[in-house]
């Protein structure tokens, strides 16, 4: 297997990101540090370390869905103290890795697993993963900028954002929408709110592919059915 593959295969990042994490000279095998790319590993005999830890395959993969409140960071550990998810995810014995991120103050449907394959495929853009978000603006918003996410919205990098968006509920003070993302930029609706002039209340995933937050209580997690992964894995090629 490709030290890359293996590497994600292991949970320890994107198959890309992997690839990085080679070339700083972090990985070794059987104590010979590693920096060139396309090297193969013998998943049975070969011991790998990366930062001088021992990784191995997980004997069983992992696939977890969490409530992620407001206020969390989507990370390991911070530097600053702040709680992160790690502190949610009480009674896990499994290593897993977050699939893309929810900014610290957004809330809602985060993913978790340590199939680092799929994590990979369904961050990627070329498979357009459908990520569905309730997001509550200040004000009333104007019919003209509606049709301005599907048509592209210039954010302040430059890039031309799109997404799918319509009026749940709303007044003259706030306004429900349903915002649909097939890709993955940071912070890309809160931009696209910027750019229009409107300020996010409150910004919670719904929903990430076939799997659905539900009724999942805030802070809390549970495990995804054998259907639910099944589906994930057919919508990225992998069945």
């Amino acid at each position: 297997m490709r030290l890359n593959k293996f590497l994600a295969h292991c949970g320890i990042a994107s198959r890309r990101r992997a690839d990085e994490i080679i070339a700083e000279g972090r990985v070794k095998i059987n104590g010979q540090t590693i920096s060139e790319l396309g090297v193969i590993v013998d998943e049975e005999f070969d011991k790998v370390e990366v930062d001088g830890n021992l990784v191995m395959l997980p004997q069983e993969q992992t696939y977890i869905a969490l409530n992620k409140p407001a206020g969390i960071l989507v990370t390991a550990k911070d530097d600053r103290g702040r709680e992160t998810i790690r502190s949610l995810l009480r009674g896990l014995k499994t290593r897993v890795n977050h699939v893309g991120r929810l900014d610290q103050d957004s809330e809602g449907l985060l993913l978790l697993t340590n199939d680092g394959e799929l994590a990979f495929r369904l961050t990627h853009p070329r498979y357009e993963i459908a990520k569905t978000y309730r997001v509550v603006i200040k004000g009333q918003v104007e019919p003209l900028d509606l049709g301005k996410f599907s048509s592209g919205i210039e954010l302040e990098d430059g890039h031309i954002g799109h997404a799918e968006a319509k009026v749940v509920r709303g007044d003259s003070h706030v306004t429900e929408l349903q915002i649909i993302l097939r890709e993955g930029r940071k912070r890309e609706i809160r931009q696209m709110c910027k750019a229009l002039g409107y300020a996010v209340l409150v910004l919670q995933r719904l929903q990430f592919g076939n799997v659905s937050l539900g009724k999942l209580p805030p802070g809390e997690w549970r495990y995804l059915t054998e259907q639910e992964i099944k589906e994930l894995k057919k919508s990225v090629g992998i069945l």
